[in-house]
């Protein structure tokens, strides 16, 4: 059990303080919080996290403050994936008219997401894409 750390003065009816709080801190368990292994690796580019947003196929294996459902689009003709939301980012490639393209955040005028299931992570503008209905 966890000890308690209770004052050292008496209380109005003097009574003896317990040393052990059992019902209000509970121990923690040993196997949920503990690093047990390797973290998660992937290829680089093709892992759905960032420091505030992940995809919800990876709630379980990676912490962060939120997890995103994809919102499915289909990227148009000459759409671009870059690595940064920005026009002077660096480009990781062209998304083929008609490929699938996982939303996971929107801002601005930019999309982050993942290509297909499990394809290139990063950012394309959102003039690219069209929403699946």
């Amino acid at each position: 059990m966890t000890r308690l750390s209770a004052p050292i003065f008496p209380f109005g009816d003097n009574r003896t303080l317990p040393l052990e709080d059992s019902y209000t801190r509970l121990d923690a368990p040993d196997a949920l919080l503990t690093l047990s292994g390797p973290s998660v690796c992937a290829d680089p580019g093709h892992l759905a996290v960032r420091g505030d947003l992940a995809h919800i196929k990876l709630a379980g294996r990676c912490f962060v403050p939120h997890y995103a459902v994809p919102m499915l689009h289909r990227a148009k003709a000459g759409a671009v994936l870059l690595a940064q939301g920005r026009t002077d980012a660096e480009v990781l490639g062209t998304l083929g008219e008609g490929t699938l393209f996982e939303v996971l955040d929107m801002a601005g005028t930019w999309a982050w997401g993942q290509v297909e299931n499990d394809g290139l992570v990063g950012y394309t503008a959102l003039t690219g894409l069209e929403p699946v209905a």
